[in-house]
Order: structure tokens, then C-alpha cells, then sequence
């Protein structure tokens, strides 16, 4: 099976990076509106509760699928799955900071995504400072 191809899942992704921020830090801007726009979209509202629909500006919509605070938040986001989960890294004055994206429809499209996520990642460190 080709890599990132899952019996399951369809084609999936996951991108992760460590920042130098407590997780507390990372949590609080990813699941506010700053964060939630750069990776869900601008005007991004989500209301933390499985089963509730989000919605952005522009109109992309989906459903909330997990939300656990501080942990991880799990969305749908078309026909796709994007999960983005924090964990502590080292002594917990860092946190890993992770995108997960399954159910995509093919390769081409897994490779798009990882590129989304990585500048997605980038502009959150860049946020951060």
C-alpha cells in the first residue's frame, strides 16, 4: 500500500511541529478565533461540542466531531476528517503541536494538504512569536 494510503481512511496526512511555548500557551491561541482562522479559515466560529456545527466566513462548514481543551479538536472539513492535537514536548515549556487530515480522495491531494498544513504550522509560529 502506498504510503500515507490507509485501509480505512483514504489517503491521510500529518504534520507536526515543536514550538517553544507551554501548551497552555499554543491551546489558548489555536482554539481562539486567531488561531481558529488559520486553520479552519477567516471568521471561523466553532462552538466546543461534539455534534455542533462550525462555519467561516466564506461559508466552509462542517461538524465538530471530539473536542477535548488542551488536548485535541476534531472536525469534519468537507469530506475529510482534520484533527489538530498539543501535547507537551520536553520538560512542558514546549508543546508539539499537530495536524492530522484523513479521508482524502488521492495523492495529489495528500500532498497538497501536507503543504497546507506546514504553512498552516508556520503561520502559527510566526503568531506566537
Amino acid at each position: 500500500m502506498p504510503t500515507g494510503l490507509t485501509k480505512d481512511a483514504g489517503w491521510q496526512i500529518g504534520v507536526s511541529r515543536t514550538l517553544p511555548h507551554p501548551p497552555a500557551v499554543v491551546w489558548e491561541f489555536i482554539s481562539g478565533p486567531e488561531g481558529l482562522a488559520l486553520w479552519l479559515g477567516p471568521g471561523a466560529e466553532l462552538t466546543p461540542e461534539r455534534g455542533a456545527p462550525w462555519r467561516t466566513a466564506d461559508g466552509t462548514a462542517g461538524e465538530v466531531h471530539g473536542y477535548r481543551p488542551g488536548d485535541r479538536i476534531r472536525v469534519t472539513v468537507g469530506s475529510t476528517t482534520v484533527q489538530v492535537a498539543l501535547r507537551p514536548a520536553g520538560d512542558g515549556g514546549r508543546a508539539m503541536l499537530r495536524f492530522h487530515q484523513e479521508r482524502m480522495a488521492s495523492a495529489a491531494e495528500r500532498e497538497r494538504q501536507r503543504a497546507h498544513w506546514q504553512r498552516v504550522l508556520d503561520a502559527v509560529a510566526g503568531a506566537l512569536g
